[in-house]
């Protein structure tokens, strides 16, 4: 950001030790000179303009005027008005942000200056000091203060920070009641989706006054993207064992997070190795991908939940021959170690105004069980032992079989439309019928009951039958009313990965 320029005004002869510290203090501390450029008069090289002219295009310019008043009053102009006091006055017209300091003194004040002091102290309160190490620490105090109040520094953690930005309009309702409805039904959420969003933003204290914090529009928003530009995830796929050019399949996910982790767990399934079994006892067949899926889901919603908002890196997934890759900015919270994720451990989340959201909607299925769930999956399914790395960034790696194991391989391709919604989860069973309804669902998102019956062969009540069941897996849901509505896939499949399609 751009320093913000702080005017020191008094008068010179009575402050010339005082301006000379502040001048140099802002310049040589490490918090405030990232923020402050101050001005004093005595730095200003010999110019051809009268001092007056300086002073009114410094004070035009500056961003904080900061006035020193003790006992004398300085020279007064042929209106009987000193410098000091045309400074405080051209500020206070320019509506500048205004501190005073009062040097406390046994000695008499001028008539004028307990005037000017008056006069500030009907807008301003002022503070008083009467050593040069009080005055310091007054301006420390006032000017962090400043900047905790303006939102240039925190300290509340960067979801709970209220936008100063952002406002209502920047939502997406209809996010919000899908928010409330998926709640609502899932985690007893007191809400359902004919809740006022103000009531629901309120109740998960991600709105204040007409203000909102940035998690909110980490899960709600439009476009989140245009308030944080790096909050995405990368996905790159390697047919190697390093990173290396070109790369075979390299795409960037933006939105909110349930829609980046959809499009980011969807990126991963469409490359890694999928078997489907046989139909021979019933009509369920199994779908089983080498890399457990919610493992998978689980080490990419960990990534966005807890990563670190104010670093300019994004989330990555990098899956290679071998293994896959997950890494984001930021590190384990204070009194968490690499061991304890392996086990049941305390729930940390580095964004809590987060991370609740996402919980009670069932993208984070229990508090300080995931990675632990993580392990166990991939170590049921015969995988290493999967790795947490904590480095200049967190990283998780989860390894694929060895390439002696024989699967049915998905093609090598990003699927075209990215699913709207987080799946609340992955369905590893469908049927015959269940499976072509839903390609045909992915074909063509519109189809009618009188399409999807003519397309299958199977009656109408048939159809609602299935769909019903796909509806309470979480597999699918209906979008708008019969009409005009369509049909929104939760949980995508190929139509390659499915030995069922088109029959």
């Amino acid at each position: 950001m751009q320093k913000k320029k702080v005017f020191i005004s008094s008068v010179q002869s009575e402050f010339s030790d005082e301006r000379q510290l502040l001048y140099d203090y802002l310049h040589s501390d490490a918090l405030l000179g990232k923020f402050f450029e101050p001005f004093i008069f005595e730095r200003v090289p010999a110019i051809a303009a009268t001092p007056a002219s300086v002073f009114n295009s410094e004070v035009d310019q500056c961003d904080i005027y900061l006035g020193l008043f003790g006992q004398h009053y300085g020279f007064e102009d042929a209106e009987g008005i000193s410098p000091t006091e045309r400074e405080f006055d051209y500020a206070t017209h320019l509506v500048k942000t205004r501190y005073i300091f009062l040097k406390k003194g046994t000695g008499e004040r001028h008539p004028k200056e307990t005037a000017l002091i008056k006069k500030a102290e009907n807008s301003l309160v002022r503070k008083t000091f009467e050593t040069p190490e009080q005055l310091k620490t007054a301006v420390y105090i006032t000017l962090i203060r400043y900047l905790e109040d303006n939102e240039y520094i925190r300290t509340t953690p960067f979801d709970a920070t209220l936008n100063s930005e952002a406002t209502l309009l920047d939502l997406d309702e209809e996010k919000v009641r899908f928010f409330a409805e998926v709640a609502h039904r899932k985690r007893a959420f007191p809400f359902d989706r004919d809740t006022d969003i103000r009531i629901v933003l309120t109740h998960l204290n991600l709105i204040k006054g007409d203000r909102l914090t940035n998690a909110a529009l980490l899960l709600f928003a439009h476009q989140p993207q245009r308030f944080f530009i790096t909050s995405e995830i990368k996905c790159a796929h390697f047919h190697g064992l390093t990173p290396s050019k070109p790369i075979p399949s390299y795409q960037v996910y933006k939105g909110d997070v349930f829609e980046m982790i959809a499009a980011a767990v969807d990126f991963v399934l469409s490359k890694i190795n999928v078997s489907v079994g046989e139909r021979i006892v019933s009509e369920v067949v199994d779908i089983d991908y080498e890399i457990p899926v919610q493992a998978v889901t689980e080490a990419i919603v960990n990534a966005v939940a807890h990563r670190d908002y104010t670093s300019n890196g994004s989330v990555q997934v990098m899956l290679f021959a071998d293994r896959l890759e997950i890494s984001n900015p930021g590190l384990l919270p204070h009194g968490l170690t690499i061991d304890q994720l392996y086990t049941i451990h305390s729930s940390m989340p580095a964004n809590p105004l987060l991370a609740e959201p996402m919980y009670l909607r069932g993208t984070i299925e229990r508090m300080g069980t995931g990675t632990e769930d993580l392990t166990n999956r991939c170590l049921e399914k015969g995988l290493k032992h999967p790795q947490f790395i904590q480095s200049g960034d967190f990283r998780v790696i989860l390894y694929r079989p060895t390439t002696t194991e024989k699967t049915d391989r998905v093609p090598d391709r990003v699927p075209d439309r990215v699913p709207d919604r987080v799946p609340d989860r992955v369905p590893d069973r469908l049927t015959e019928t269940q499976a072509t309804i839903q390609i045909e669902m992915q074909k063509n998102r519109y189809v009618s009951m009188r399409e999807l019956s003519e397309l299958t062969g199977i009656s109408k009540r048939k159809i609602l039958d299935n769909i019903k069941k796909m509806k309470q897996l979480h597999i699918i849901e209906r979008i708008g009313n019969n009409k005009s509505g369509y049909w929104n896939i939760i949980t995508p499949i190929t139509e390659d990965a499915h030995p069922y399609t088109n029959k």
